[in-house]
């Protein structure tokens, strides 16, 4: 996984993850594409819904340049992308983008990358585009 990740190969819990996600709701919510909340959060962060496979940026959020240059680009969010981006959202889109100006909106990073793809198997479990 790049930036050294140790938790490489790990397929996720999602009970794990939907504990973690208290974290996220401060910002993130998932709402189905019929509306229906499964988490109801902020809207500081784009909705989550549908995540894996979607193309980074392209959702109706006012997305930050650099995440939008990173879809673009080609990013299209899996598990490995998912984790290096929510353990440093910042150093993440400086190496995708090759552009040490890149900044991202995401302030909170997680520490552990275990809980980042415990987060994924819970997003993951919830509208994947796959």
């Amino acid at each position: 996984m790049g930036q050294g990740c140790v938790a490489e190969g790990l397929s996720g819990n999602v009970a794990d993850g939907k504990k973690l996600f208290k974290k996220c709701k401060s910002c993130h919510s998932i709402i189905s594409d019929d509306g229906i909340a499964i988490e109801k959060g902020g809207k500081a962060g784009p909705n989550l819904w549908g995540l894996s496979g979607r193309v980074s940026g392209t959702t109706s959020y006012r997305y930050g340049s650099s995440i939008v240059k990173a879809g673009e680009a080609g990013l299209v969010w899996e598990k490995e992308d998912f984790v290096e981006y929510v353990v440093n959202p910042k150093a993440f889109l400086v190496a995708k983008l090759k552009d040490r100006s890149a900044r991202s909106k995401m302030s909170y990073k997680l520490k552990k990358a275990s809980d980042a793809i415990n987060i994924w198997a819970y997003l993951v479990s919830h509208g994947s585009n796959k």
